[in-house]
């Protein structure tokens, strides 16, 4: 079967603005912002232009309190050089992002900080903040409802807080009594999936939180979880080096008859997999996902096959990849190191028909 898009020929792009490593990367809504959080307690905007051969980078002057925009040049290649935008604010390391699904210039950051910020992109001002109150754990997980009106947080001590986003209060909060890690919900926003280090993943009906169904999904920790854009699947990696794909119209029948759910497959061909599944994603049709780990490589899949297509070396274990909602192009960022072991504050972007 011939792949349609033609992988061995693109390349990776390297993108340097931060001072240590990069933990999340992230796309907006219409792929043209890419949005990179770092142990360096920043998070930074790019504009990138995917059809050029350069990547282009917007610039902004801003005189605001406490907030620091800073403009910072790095080459790329020998042809130019490009400016990033620095957005501060947090006092500890900015372990996840994400962009609003339904305005293409907001972005929610969580923070070792415990305090969760949204930014507008526009003036990088941070407008609304608030702290994770009752906790003594870090924030290390969030996203956004598909709708755009709430906001999920997950911390160290196991506890969800559901944000209205209009009013920036929370909602919902729950303690769990497992390891819960990354969390999601279907693209229809009536269910909202947990994955845990028992190996399962626990499908809770939105917006009661009622819990569905536990599914047996992996004979170790479930660490992450990817929806694709078509609302067809989900898929979950674990730290028995595997990524499982599931049919997210079962979980929707069991949410109204308790039916149990199916499993459609393990994917194929990662077998040579050593490690734990840190981070996947769907590509933006849904036919391929990409899944990466402490091996030194990002695996590219067929969903249909469930065969792998491609691999990307890498030089590092990743921490997060994600494909851009509208283009080919993947983001990737990892724990790189220069020649003398320190963190070289880079992520990439694979996809592009020039180096």
């Amino acid at each position: 079967m011939e792949e349609t898009i033609p992988f061995k020929t693109l390349h990776s792009r390297e993108y340097q603005g931060h001072k240590k490593k990069v933990h999340s990367v992230a796309w907006n809504c219409t792929g043209t912002k890419l949005a990179s959080g770092s142990v360096d307690q920043t998070a930074r905007i790019w504009q990138i232009e995917p059809h050029s051969h350069l990547a282009i980078f917007s610039q902004c002057d801003v005189n605001r309190a406490f907030v620091a925009v800073s403009l910072s040049a790095r080459d790329l290649s020998m042809q130019g050089k490009v400016k990033d935008i620095e957005l501060k604010g947090h006092t500890d390391s900015v372990d996840q992002l994400c962009w609003d699904p339904k305005h293409a210039d907001l972005i929610a950051t969580a923070s070792g900080d415990k305090t969760v910020r949204l930014w507008d992109a526009r003036s990088m001002l941070w407008w609304k903040m608030l702290a994770a109150s009752g906790t003594q754990w870090e924030n290390i997980n969030i996203t956004y409802k598909p709708d755009g009106t709430h906001i999920a947080v997950g911390n160290r001590d196991d506890e969800l807080t559901i944000l209205d986003v209009r009013k920036f209060k929370p909602i919902h909060k729950r303690k769990f009594n497992y390891e819960v890690n990354e969390i999601a919900w279907n693209m229809t926003g009536d269910m909202f999936f947990l994955t845990t280090g028992n190996g399962t993943v626990e499908v809770l009906a939105y917006p009661s939180l009622r819990a569905v169904d536990t599914l047996m999904a992996h004979t170790a920790g479930c660490y992450c979880i990817a929806i694709d854009p078509l609302g067809r699947y989900f898929a979950v990696g674990s730290a028995d080096s595997l990524v499982s794909l599931w049919d997210i119209k079962i979980c929707s029948v069991s949410i109204h008859s308790q039916n149990s759910n199916i499993i459609i497959t393990y994917l194929e061909d990662l077998s040579f997999a050593r490690w734990p599944v840190r981070t996947i994603s769907f590509n933006h049709t849904g036919e391929y996902i990409a899944s990466a780990s402490e091996d030194l490589f990002i695996d590219i899949a067929n969903v249909q096959t469930g065969r792998s297509v491609h691999q990307i070396p890498c030089r590092a274990a990743m921490n997060s990849v994600e494909w851009n909602p509208k283009y080919n192009l993947l983001a990737y960022a990892g724990d790189d190191k220069n020649k003398y072991q320190a963190d070289e504050g880079v992520f990439r972007i694979f996809g592009f028909e020039s180096a």
